[in-house]
């Protein structure tokens, strides 16, 4: 009897569903130990599976777009020496005679209406039965021209959502579409939906000055430049932030039914847009022991990362507080914006404009032009009040509107 063994799930410390995004292999197939199996998406990363050993993939068990969970089976794998071995000859043999034509997969050759002469797996069966899809109909992209799960539900996502729509049930206007969730998209629903659930949210509202932070900003962004990090304003209020934080430690912090968890590390969360896919938080962890050139580098990195989907699990866990800036998006104020929890309280931060102000010089009031722009916080009010959150946003402003602190 040959071997089999199970392909699991990773386990992740938060518990984490996923939704199986791709499969890299097919039924039938050949994959060697370490080799990549299939891709999980979760609310935060795409995770690659590798093979627990060299075998043949005899079954799957969860499909494209299926969830799952730690620890469970998607797949198994048979670890019959010599059936592998039988692979390998096979996989080598249909190297040797070169790729099929241009266009052409071995799936579709001959006339439309003939039979695929490569073997269908059953979950490719599956789905063309369901789905009532003629093989002859679908260009394989799979090994050797060969039809993949991934091939079928491309061409039942391609054909008119409108009859799609009338066929679950729906009254849709003839043109309407309909676009399913990604796997972000369904997690931040359900996160954004049990944050505003659980937690009473409050949002104060300051005014901060950051002509100073323009004009360092100004000065140095060439330099960072050069030594490879893009100076945003985003690395200046992670920096005022990490400060305000070490002060006013209730800000961050865990809300426990029993207790308020108070952490010594500032780990910092930035929302990063991920166009109409929905948004994601790299972390920048011990946020308090970076300077400003550090912070630029470290929050360029984490973007780039999280835009190109190549975000680790790491760098998105243990956040203790996470800051919003909606601005660079045009909005001048956005209240409340949802915590993340179980973090107690999130930074909003608007659009920097120029406004008409009653300043303050040598003593007497004068009008002058400077670079505004709104800073929220909001709250979880089971957590803080108020006057902690007054007390931390002070802190904030103070930092940027005297830029630049020691050692920044």
């Amino acid at each position: 009897m040959p071997q089999v063994a199970d392909v699991l799930v990773p386990p992740n410390a938060e518990g984490t569903r996923a939704t199986v995004l791709r499969w890299c292999k097919a039924v039938g197939d050949f994959v060697a130990k370490d080799e990549a199996l299939l891709e999980l998406e979760t609310d935060k990363v795409t995770v690659e599976i590798a093979a627990p050993d060299s075998g043949t993939l005899i079954e799957i068990l969860k499909q494209v777009n299926a969830e799952v969970n730690p620890e469970e089976v998607v797949a198994r794998l048979s670890l019959s020496r010599g059936f592998a071995a039988q692979a390998e000859s096979a996989v080598a043999g249909a190297k040797s005679t070169g790729p099929a034509p241009t266009g052409v997969s071995a799936a579709t050759a001959g006339t439309r209406d003939s039979q695929p002469t490569s073997p269908l797996s059953p979950a490719v069966r599956r789905l063309l039965q369901e789905h009532s899809i003629a093989a002859a109909d679908i260009v394989g992209t799979g090994r050797d021209g060969r039809i993949t799960a991934q091939d079928v539900t491309r061409r039942v996502s391609a054909a008119p959502a409108a009859a799609e729509a009338r066929g679950a049930g729906d009254s849709v206007d003839a043109g309407d579409r309909r676009v399913p969730h990604t796997a972000v998209r369904r997690r931040v629903a359900e996160h954004m939906a049990r944050s505003l659930t659980e937690a009473p949210h409050v949002t104060t509202l300051f005014e901060a000055d950051l002509t100073r932070v323009l004009a360092h900003r100004s000065r140095h962004a060439a330099d960072y430049e050069a030594r490879g990090a893009r100076l945003t304003l985003t690395a200046y209020f992670i920096n005022a932030c990490a400060r305000a934080l070490l002060v006013h430690r209730e800000v961050n912090a865990t809300f426990h039914p029993d207790a308020l968890q108070l952490h010594d590390d500032v780990n910092i969360g930035v929302g990063t847009a991920l166009g109409n896919k929905g948004l994601i938080v790299p972390v920048i962890h011990r946020a308090q022991d970076f300077n400003l050139f550090s912070l630029a580098q470290r929050l360029g990195r984490l973007v780039e990362a999280a835009r190109a989907g190549k975000l680790t699990p790491e760098d998105v866990r243990g956040g203790t507080f996470t800051i919003s800036n909606h601005g660079v998006g045009g909005s001048l104020l956005a209240a409340p914006i949802v915590i993340n929890q179980p973090q107690v309280a999130i930074l909003g931060v608007g659009k920097v404009e120029r406004r008409v102000c009653v300043l303050e010089v040598d003593g007497v009031e004068a009008i002058g032009v400077r670079s505004m722009c709104y800073l929220t916080l909001t709250i979880d009010h089971r957590a803080l009040d108020a006057f902690q959150a007054n007390a931390f946003l002070s802190s904030v402003v103070d930092t940027l509107e005297q830029w630049p602190p020691d050692e920044a």
